[in-house]
């Protein structure tokens, strides 16, 4: 038996424009007294939400319970830019790819977890927030080709179709003339993450109950697990945790995983006046070709800019820190949109991301019947997805064969001694925002 007090619980600041967009959701369920459960999951993000599906077709019979700090959709699930992508999408490469016989069976698992979802989407009626619309690079310099014609041929190298565009085409989908070239790649699904993760945990209410607003304040294992929150406690002979970085929070792989926050903004509805005057088309989303760019994406009379990164080992932002960066969304959003004016961002938020120093996923049974899926290195969507729905097959002890793709990984490796991530992470950001450039 062993006792993990959480350090730390999850409290996102200020409305991400996914969540604020949607129509109020009916009020929590709040976890309250004492209950039990077969199958126990804390974390109803991308990846908690698909290992209780999984679950759901595994053992049908058996009851499962899921429970979260924050209303579903609020917190990192629904902050991220909705890309679910099925390519290398390497955040500290120049060009986002690694070698490739890992890109390979890379590319093969996200599409699992991108057809994993797709049949999600088809059973609850959730298309129109899961979108296959593949995705742009725009690239803004001489560099940024560069770096997308490294990218091309990485991608010819893999037998991975794509689409090279000039300038002028990018203006025909964007509206803008700012970029100067751009990849496109069809495999790519653009979400409403916000709206999709709600759809996902209503069309499961039937199969799965869910605790929302209950943050789990210590974990206790043994014959049955015990989670504490602060209005009740439930018990389960198997636990998954899929809390992303905050499985540090309950003192597993510490000093291993690396706490990085990334931050957007959302316009107001553009009136029909404006959208004309933009052109374009309705819906796209757009990767800069430095990873350390600004990305963009419209959603019919909405644009969002997601840019700049901040080493955050506390797992927080704060308001203060959402408005400072706002201002250089300010700045990106009227360099690509001069033509809109001064129209508002109304809405700016911060997101969570835990990466690893070798891009190792934190996943598998770390106590026996404790199971984790976590560190999704920027690709929570999908590498959440992937995580959450093996670790429910490695729970079952089914026989998925992509279980032992993911049980060969490595572990995320140890970070840097003290002060030299206090100042180094910062620095090494600082660093990659001034290789970005005009891109970002």
């Amino acid at each position: 038996m062993s006792n993990h007090q959480a350090v730390r619980t999850p409290a996102d600041t200020s409305m991400p424009g996914w969540y604020g967009i949607l129509p109020p959701p009916k009020a929590p369920e709040v976890l309250r007294g004492r209950h039990r459960a077969d199958w126990l999951i804390v974390g109803a993000g991308f990846a908690g939400l698909a290992a209780a599906r999984r679950l759901s077709q595994l053992v049908p019979n058996e009851r499962i319970v899921l429970v979260d700090a924050q209303r579903v959709g609020w917190g990192a699930a629904g902050r991220n830019s909705g890309f679910m992508i099925d390519l290398p999408h390497e955040l500290g490469s120049e060009n986002y790819g690694g070698s490739q016989d890992h890109d390979r069976k890379r590319i093969r698992m996200n599409r699992a977890a991108i057809e994993f979802s797709a049949s999600a989407a088809d059973e609850y009626g959730l298309q129109r927030f899961f979108v296959r619309a593949g995705k742009f690079h725009g690239a803004a310099t001489d560099h940024g080709l560069a770096v997308l014609r490294d990218f091309e041929n990485h991608l010819t190298g893999l037998a991975e179709p794509f689409e090279r565009l000039d300038g002028p085409q990018l203006k025909q989908i964007t509206g803008t003339d700012f970029f100067i070239g751009g990849t496109f790649t069809p495999g790519t699904v653009m979400a409403q993450p916000a709206g999709f993760i709600r759809g996902l945990a209503e069309g499961l209410s039937s199969r799965v109950q869910l605790f929302e607003n209950s943050p789990v304040t210590s974990v206790t294992t043994g014959k049955l697990h015990t989670v504490k929150t602060p209005e009740g406690e439930i018990s389960a002979p198997r636990l998954i945790l899929t809390v992303n970085g905050h499985l540090e929070s309950f003192g597993f792989f510490k000093k291993r995983l690396l706490h990085v926050f990334t931050y957007a903004s959302m316009t107001r509805s553009l009136s029909k006046r404006e959208q004309a005057v933009l052109g374009g088309a309705p819906q796209w989303g757009l990767i800069p070709a430095d990873p350390m760019g600004s990305t963009l994406r419209r959603i019919d009379d909405r644009i969002v800019v997601r840019n700049t990164f901040t080493y955050n080992p506390d797992m927080s932002t704060s308001d203060k820190q959402i408005r400072r960066i706002g201002a250089s969304h300010d700045r990106s959003y009227r360099a690509r949109f001069p033509m809109l004016g001064e129209i508002p961002l109304e809405f700016r938020w911060g997101g969570h991301l835990c990466l690893s120093l070798n891009s190792a996923p934190a996943f598998g049974e770390v106590e026996e019947r404790v199971f984790v899926a976590g560190c999704c290195n920027g690709l929570g969507t999908v590498q959440g997805t992937l995580y959450g729905m093996l670790a429910a097959d490695l729970a079952a002890r089914s026989n998925e064969p992509m279980l032992a793709d993911a049980l060969n990984e490595p572990a995320p490796v140890r970070l840097y001694p003290e002060p030299i991530m206090s100042i180094g992470a910062p620095l090494k950001l600082w660093a990659m925002h001034r290789r970005a450039g005009r891109e970002l």
